[in-house]
């Protein structure tokens, strides 16, 4: 069996973390398997689908690196979805109800202040032919429920465990509207059927859809695919929030993440296994194993992520980020830089250090020593290691060690008390500028 897996977001908005975790999930899921991943647009909801999310989606998938087998639109699929339910009308799996909103939320009302389960009461399957044909004759369009098999809905989840829930204790799904428009359930089963899916991986708050779903599969006559159902995202505070419906790609990019900083994170976020910084995605797809995914919410802390993408940007080669680097700043100035970024824009304040000017500020008692200082520079040999040249030149003279060797030297090339090597930062500095900024 080729194991195929899908990621199917609605076109009704960017995709958000949590979004781009299960994209991911499935991506690993079918790459590991040597099988297929798909992306699935489920764009049934015309209103509120625009193609630009479409574009979007697919730009922020490329962006992840995450490579698609096969795309489908079930807005293409309409003849499809049609002859289905036709079928599961004439079969009686699927019925017809004509209560409005305002009476379906009066019955909901009067079961739980009995204390009930707010459960449909099947009323549109007690009435009779004339019933519903004066219903239709004075324009009552009927929406379209689902008849549930009252019998346990039992399925293994790979994340979960065995999942139980009894029909009885569930309302007959709504699958189309009165308006004609289709709801999630029904279109997403044919999908899955049509295009071959084995597995699917989505997040724990479609537990109850599943349930709903796996007696849609044996309505159709077919096999349902495997489920994993993960947890979700939590914040950093601990519990859901809003904000991590915001946290897209564009929010990721615009403050210097890397794709291999997010993916390192994802990947690995809410399993037993430790988050590892890897440029590739070939290490993600060994290490993935969905069995390795708990059951307790997964917390995304955007500080643990800046940490991951720091690590990530230590290991980028040159050619990796040539393109987004400041004119002039070749392969041994980055080398230079890069331990000290926690992103590669970053990479532009150390050029500015590199070329000047810059901003010094020079204790008194030092003055003496950094005019030394640009006496020694002005004859050392700069073809080898002037750092160590200059510094062990300034040893020998004034007898300073440490950082009251080291640290005005520092101040007064960067600018900084803090930095890249000035091994490495020095030779890229320069011998007229070093001999002017200790000379100044």
């Amino acid at each position: 069996m080729t194991v195929v897996t899908r990621f199917a977001p609605s076109p009704t908005g960017r995709l958000h973390v949590g979004n781009l975790q299960q994209a991911l999930r499935n991506w690993l899921f079918a790459r590991k398997a040597g099988g297929r991943f798909l992306l699935r647009i489920d764009d049934t909801d015309r209103e509120r689908s625009e193609e630009r999310f479409v574009d979007a989606i697919r730009a922020d998938l490329d962006w992840l690196g995450l490579d698609r087998d096969g795309e489908a639109r079930q807005s293409d699929r309409s003849e499809r979805y049609e002859e289905v339910f036709e079928n599961l009308v004439d079969r009686k799996w699927i019925y017809p109800a004509y209560e409005t909103a305002q009476e379906l939320d009066l019955k909901r009302k009067v079961l739980l202040g009995r204390g009930l389960p707010p459960i449909y009461d099947r009323a549109a399957l007690k009435l009779t032919y004339a019933e519903r044909a004066k219903l239709e004759a004075d324009g009552v369009r009927p929406h379209w429920r689902f008849h549930l098999d009252h019998v346990p809905i039992v399925w293994i989840d790979l994340v979960r465990g065995r999942q139980e829930f009894d029909a009885q204790l569930m309302s007959d799904p709504v699958v189309r509207r009165a308006d004609g428009s289709w709801l999630y359930l029904l279109p997403s089963v044919i999908d899955d059927i049509d295009l071959g899916i084995t597995h699917v991986v989505r997040g724990e708050d479609h537990v109850s859809n599943t349930a709903l779903q796996m007696q849609m599969f044996q309505a159709v006559g077919a096999s349902p695919p495997v489920f994993a159902h993960t947890p979700l995202l939590t914040g950093a505070e601990g519990k859901l929030s809003k904000r991590l419906g915001s946290l897209g790609v564009d929010h990721f990019r615009e403050a210097g993440v890397e794709p291999a900083a997010l993916r390192s994170l994802l990947a690995r976020l809410g399993t037993s296994d430790p988050v590892e910084p890897v440029v590739g995605l070939e290490p993600l797809v060994a290490g993935f194993d969905i069995a390795h995914v708990g059951r307790a919410p997964a917390r995304f802390d955007e500080a643990e992520l800046a940490q991951v993408n720091a690590r990530i940007v230590h290991q980028l080669d040159h050619a990796a980020v040539a393109d987004r680097l400041p004119a002039g700043m070749d392969r041994a100035a980055w080398e230079a830089v890069r331990p000290n970024l926690h992103s590669v824009a970053e990479a532009a304040e150390w050029q500015r250090v590199i070329e000047g000017p810059i901003a010094t500020s020079v204790a008194e008692e030092d003055r003496t020593y950094l005019a030394e200082a640009a006496d020694v520079a002005a004859t050392i040999d700069w073809t080898g290691d002037p750092w160590h040249a200059l510094t062990g030149e300034l040893k020998a003279r004034t007898g300073r060690k440490g950082k009251a060797l080291f640290l005005p030297l520092r101040r007064a090339l960067t600018g900084l008390d803090h930095g890249p090597d000035m091994a490495a930062l020095l030779p890229l500095i320069g011998r007229e500028r070093a001999i002017a900024r200790l000379s100044a």
